[in-house]
């Protein structure tokens, strides 16, 4: 057991709906030490943290946010696998004091798991402020397991909750917790199995929990039930007799009957906790801020100043550490270049790895601040509004409303956004969302924008990229419409978007985020964008004797074939070649740039490779240059996660396709028209 006195470690599951600050209470408890990977087999993200109090190490495992523990989503079916894998010694279930009735509904089903189980009251100052005054001495005692009030945002009562932890995992002979009691006539149902399917003395799973499940309809449960019980397959009809024979007796499906027991003894139990204070005449906070976020006509604005404000702190206070970085890379560059004899070591080592690594680096403030905006408006709870206020739009534009948060997220990256659609429940949906998430300016194309608004519109960079987003969101919704009426129904599934109260998000709670992203850019620099960067350096470099980067070189050569297809567009052969290598990773865009534009056009006095790049590209090419890396082929992590999440090659060749082509159309377009204009 790895609750053994000589080791003094717990292995913790941290349980609970989403929006209940689980999150932000495994963020105070595990700080820095925690590692995020996914569960095995699939795509969903896997935290793991360690911390230590009171001289026991505590292994935490950040369990996905689930409402149930139904093998219905894959969220439910991983908790669930992880809850009864055996190993679990003490379960955490963080609870939102302000939504019990809705939160306790997972609870009862952990109770009826029969695990350890600590319950954390989190929020219990905002459920105070609301003028709910809850009891948890007596819910402790009603339910009989411990019931600590809490407030993860400010570390409040964490520790006691993990002395608690340590002190049930201690108890041998702790009292089983008071689970729901059903109807009678389930409750008789239920005593007659557990004596007709002659479980073993000692059953991995408690047999009463393997029977309601299975009543429910649970059909993994019923595997497992069928498994552990003396009658085998036999035991399976009489699960299906039973269930018929109480559904003919209640009038009702025996699920709905079951759920409703729950809700009912959870309202039984809020009534002997829960105490009402004289409701407020005064509005909450929260609604205060609604009536201005949420108004019809101003919400969608304010959305806007908002996220354009975002684009100003990127290029106002991230351009200034941007431009500090560079200096001391550039500084690195001249060292190197005075020290080190002429020749392919110096090349490899200026030209290429600080030229391309050193070229995407330097957007690394960026990139932190715009994650730490982001972060602050998701945590504050702001982005769920954000959501809501899309929703008509969404359904206007052909797509599901809740198909607005996979691409929110898509901001960040594709990869997680497109996993993040299986909250969809109809699978045209969640099909269809995934075609049009490509088009979301994830923050690998950031690093682009940056360096073409910084050169060629120093004064508007922050409206440049902000028209930039918005055209990949006109773009998605607008391809959605067209998808919806020619390739898929054009019904929706109903929407229902929770929206949590208002919160400060903590400083600890947004570095974490801003490290979590930053160090996924740095782990790409040194992987991904170091071996591309060696491999662009060395196709400018080959055949030996040619001049780098020039156009008899092996990337010259392809660039020349590629000329051709973009010279429409107003792009030269080495733009084409940066497009080409930014299929493996976006950020590679730059660091081909930075590569093959470092010998041209090097003047006495150049200020570096901005102003080689500026003498190549005009205001309206560097555009249409940005718009076609918007648009065009996905990188090539964001086709695999697509072949995964559709289990289809033709729906992966489809948004490969479509995305090539609507890039060379709409970048062909705005070239053309800007001519016409005489901006070219």
């Amino acid at each position: 057991m790895s609750s053994d006195e000589h080791t003094r470690e717990l292995l913790v599951a941290l349980a609970g709906n989403p929006n209940s600050g689980k999150t932000t209470f495994f963020n105070q408890l595990t700080g820095a030490r925690q590692h995020v990977g996914n569960w095995p087999g699939v795509t969903v993200e896997r935290k793991e943290g360690i911390c230590e109090r009171f001289g026991v190490r505590f292994r935490i495992v950040d369990l996905p946010g689930i409402y149930s523990l139904s093998a219905y989503s894959q969220e439910e079916i991983i908790a669930r696998d992880f809850l009864i894998s055996g190993g679990v010694d003490v379960v955490i279930n963080v609870v939102d004091a302000g939504n019990l009735e809705r939160n306790l509904y997972l609870t009862m089903q952990l109770l009826e798991l029969g695990q350890p189980v600590v319950i954390a009251l989190n929020m219990i100052d905002e459920a105070e402020k609301r003028g709910r005054h809850i009891d948890f001495q007596k819910m402790s005692h009603l339910l009989d397991v411990p019931v600590v009030p809490t407030q993860a945002r400010i570390g409040t009562g964490l520790d006691e909750v993990l002395s608690k932890a340590i002190e049930i995992a201690a108890d041998r002979n702790r009292k089983q917790p008071r689970a729901t009691r059903y109807h009678p006539t389930i409750e008789s149902e239920i005593n007659a199995l557990e004596k007709a399917l002659h479980f073993p003395q000692h059953c991995p799973l408690p047999p009463r929990w393997l029977i309601v499940k299975s009543l429910e309809g649970d059909e993994d449960a019923l595997n497992r039930l069928t498994i552990w019980s003396a009658d085998g397959q036999a035991a399976r009809s009489k699960i299906e007799t039973a269930r018929k024979h109480l559904e003919a007796h209640l009038g009702e499906s025996l699920d709905a009957v079951i759920a409703h027991n729950r809700y009912g003894f959870i309202e039984g139990l809020l009534h002997e906790v829960v105490t009402l204070k004289a409701p407020r005449e005064i509005a909450t906070l929260t609604e205060h801020i609604d009536q201005l976020v949420l108004h019809p006509w101003l919400g969608i604005p304010i959305f806007l100043a908002l996220v354009l404000l975002t684009f100003e702190l990127t290029f106002g206070v991230g351009g200034i550490l941007s431009h500090a970085l560079e200096r001391q890379i550039s500084a690195l560059a001249t060292y190197l270049t005075n020290v080190l004899p002429a020749g392919p070591v110096r090349s490899l080592l200026v030209d290429g790895i600080l030229s391309g690594v050193g070229g995407v680096l330097v957007f690394l403030p960026n990139i932190c601040i715009m994650f730490a905006a982001i972060s602050f408006l998701e945590s504050s709870g702001y982005m769920a509004r954000a959501a809501f206020l899309m929703d008509r739009l969404m359904h206007a534009m052909g797509l599901h409303g809740k198909s607005f948060i996979p691409m929110l997220m898509g901001f960040g990256c594709n990869v997680p956004a497109i996993m993040a659609t299986r909250t969809l429940e109809s699978f045209q949906d969640r099909l269809l969302t995934v075609l049009v998430l490509p088009l979301m300016s994830c923050s690998a194309r950031l690093p682009i924008y940056i360096l073409f608004a910084g050169i060629f519109f120093p004064k508007h960079g922050a409206l440049v990229v902000f028209s930039l987003y918005l055209l990949g969101i006109l773009l998605a919704v607008l391809s959605g419409k067209l998808l919806r009426k020619t390739l898929f129904s054009d019904t929706m599934s109903a929407f229902v978007m929770e929206l949590p109260p208002y919160r400060l998000p903590t400083l600890k709670g947004t570095l974490l985020d801003v490290w979590d992203r930053a160090w996924i850019f740095l782990s790409k620099a040194g992987t991904v964008i170091l071996a591309a960067s060696v491999i662009i350096w060395a196709l400018g470099s080959l055949p030996w004797g040619v001049a780098f980067g020039s156009e008899h070189s092996i990337a010259g050569k392809i660039g020349k074939l590629l000329a051709p297809i973009v010279a429409p567009l107003g792009l030269d052969w080495r733009a084409a070649v940066a497009l080409l290598f930014g299929v493996a990773a976006k950020e590679i865009v730059v660091s081909t740039l930075r590569i093959l534009y470092s010998t041209q056009y090097a003047t006495a006095g150049a200020s570096g490779v901005e102003d080689t790049i500026s003498h190549s590209f005009t205001p309206l090419t560097a555009y249409t240059f940005m718009v076609v890396s918007l648009i065009y082929v996905p990188c090539i992590a964001t086709i695999a996660v697509v072949k995964r999440e559709t289990g289809s090659w033709k729906w992966t060749a489809f948004v490969t396709s479509y995305t090539l082509c609507l890039a060379y159309v709409i970048g062909l377009l705005i070239y053309t028209v800007g001519r016409l204009l005489g901006l070219g």
